[in-house]
């Protein structure tokens, strides 16, 4: 997975549920929970996110992560690179597809 397929899923995942953990995260996404930190860190650090403290909460360690205005626009913006780059692999697939099944058929006759 790119970088930047990681801080989509990241960031959609948090905009869904911005009370995840980074355990929770890397279970859901299927990722090293080092592997989230790092993401995490990075998009709070380039300021697409940011991370509030409960102040209420007992366990100071529980976060909130929320898109920021800036962070909503990338998001918007990979979002719409990952779905041009996935719309050409579909393109590509099925032009192999209709060629394997032009070989396939031509092989039968």
């Amino acid at each position: 997975m790119s970088q930047d397929e990681l801080k989509l899923r990241v960031m959609r995942a948090l905009e869904s549920n911005p009370n995840m953990s980074q355990r929770d995260l890397a279970k859901h996404l299927g990722v090293s929970l080092g592997g989230v930190n790092y993401c995490v860190k990075a998009l709070i650090d380039i300021g697409w996110i940011k991370a509030g403290n409960f102040a209420r909460n007992e366990d100071k360690r529980v976060y909130a992560y929320l898109l920021t205005p800036k962070g909503i626009a990338e998001k918007a913006a990979l979002t719409a690179r990952f779905l041009r780059r996935k719309m050409d692999e579909y393109d590509a697939l099925k032009a192999e597809i209709e060629q394997l099944q032009a070989e396939l058929a031509g092989n039968e006759r």
